[in-house]
């Protein structure tokens, strides 16, 4: 099982000095390697699709890559000597993030799905540096050992349970202080939960005006932390106009703009892991929809979308089914609204009715516990399907 804890760390001031200067130093070099992918795609690449059978083809240049642009390191430390103060391997990380951002612009993720065109990174946009190896000893009690930093403070809000692993730890810089992240490793937690039940499945229809209704008929009201804080937010938005740029009073009012935004940011999360721990606590199985969420978030209605924040909340739900040996299933969202629960007749209706009116059955529903309940049948199909091919293929 893959996990990760993030715990708040304190660095005295001449830690923080070499942090800020370590993210500086790594975005100088994200940028000139990234630069340099661009200059080799804009030379090689050619704006005609066809040519004469007869013509003279330039000499191509080697296409960049991990290796290549890692082996540029070496001399990148003889020639900027104070690149030594990085850790090798936290340097090394850089061509492979370069590497990973570049390659799912042209090709793509493992899914085919492409990313924009990669961005140089502004002051202060570079915030996360890795040490991809790291060792148990190097975090006693309340004490984490950084190579090139030294033995930093940790507010440690939880326990590392035994057997984990420490894979790799990441040190990130954000509104409100620093962070490390421990990315903890136990092969020793079963895959499946030893009393697993498929029957005890229950189906959720996210919404915008309750966060979730579930198919047993209960409900949780959208927090809406975003709308709540908008007031707050808008007035530390306006100091921010206010101040002078490249003033100490406007860096000021940037940074406590980033506080509050994270405060709501962390306030939603906090609420996606206390609804994915109810469900989890009552339930083996939970049917959702897979919806294109970044689809409906390009639509009016996606600063309550966003607010919502369903994405996160699927993916908590999730990571924390598989670590407990549960399952999410997403099922075809098409028609869960429109089709009545209890004989399956196509009943149409604008998003503004909210009661599921069946005119065959004279079933009369909240349309979004009529939309959970399709969920959970859909997701119980799905399963039963999935368990008899798993057994054909035996």
């Amino acid at each position: 099982m893959r996990t990760s804890y993030q715990y708040k760390i304190k660095p005295n001031k001449e830690q923080v000095e070499k942090i800020d200067k370590t993210l500086e130093m790594l975005r100088y070099q994200y940028n000139y390697l990234l630069a340099q992918r661009f200059d080799w795609h804009e030379m090689n690449r050619c704006p005609i699709d066809r040519c004469p059978l007869i013509c003279h083809l330039p000499e191509l240049k080697d296409k960049p890559n991990y290796y290549s642009q890692k082996a540029l390191l070496t001399q990148l430390k003889v020639d900027r000597p104070w690149y030594k103060d990085i850790h090798s391997q936290v340097l090394q990380e850089v061509p492979k993030k370069v590497e990973i951002t570049f390659d799912r612009w042209l090709a793509g993720d493992a899914n085919g799905k492409k990313s924009g065109r990669p961005r140089f990174k502004g002051k202060g946009q570079y915030k996360t540096f890795t040490y991809p190896q790291f060792k148990r000893h190097h975090f006693v009690n309340n004490k984490i050992t950084l190579s090139k930093i030294g033995d930093v403070k940790v507010i440690v809000h939880r326990q590392i349970p035994d057997g984990f692993d420490i894979k790799t730890v990441s040190v990130t810089k954000k509104a409100d202080g620093y962070y490390v992240t421990l990315s903890l490793d136990d092969k020793t937690v079963p895959i499946i939960k030893p009393d697993f039940n498929l029957d005890n499945i229950v189906g959720i229809d996210v919404g915008l005006i309750d966060f979730y209704v579930a198919s047993d008929n209960t409900r949780i009201a959208a927090p809406k932390y975003l709308r709540k804080a908008e007031r707050k937010l808008k007035s530390a938005q306006r100091k921010v106009s206010r101040r002078k740029k490249g003033s100490n009073r406007r860096k000021k009012a940037i940074k406590q703009l980033g506080i509050k935004h994270k405060k709501v940011a962390d306030t939603r999360k906090d609420f996606h892991f206390k609804t994915a721990k109810i469900l989890l606590d009552k339930y083996d199985v939970i049917a959702v929809e897979k919806l294109n969420i970044k689809g409906l978030a390009k639509t009016w209605l996606a600063k309550s979308i966003n607010d919502a924040g369903w994405r996160q909340f699927i993916t908590i739900l999730s990571n924390k089914a598989e670590n407990a040996g549960l399952k999410v299933i997403a099922v075809n969202p098409n028609g869960t609204s429109q089709e009545c629960s209890s004989c399956g007749t196509k009943v149409k209706k604008t998003l503004s009715q909210r009661i599921h009116n069946c005119h065959a059955c004279k079933t009369s529903i909240c349309r979004d516990l009529n939309a959970s309940i399709n969920i959970k049948n859909r997701g119980a199909h799905d399963l039963k399907a999935q368990k008899m091919s798993s057994l054909k293929s035996l």
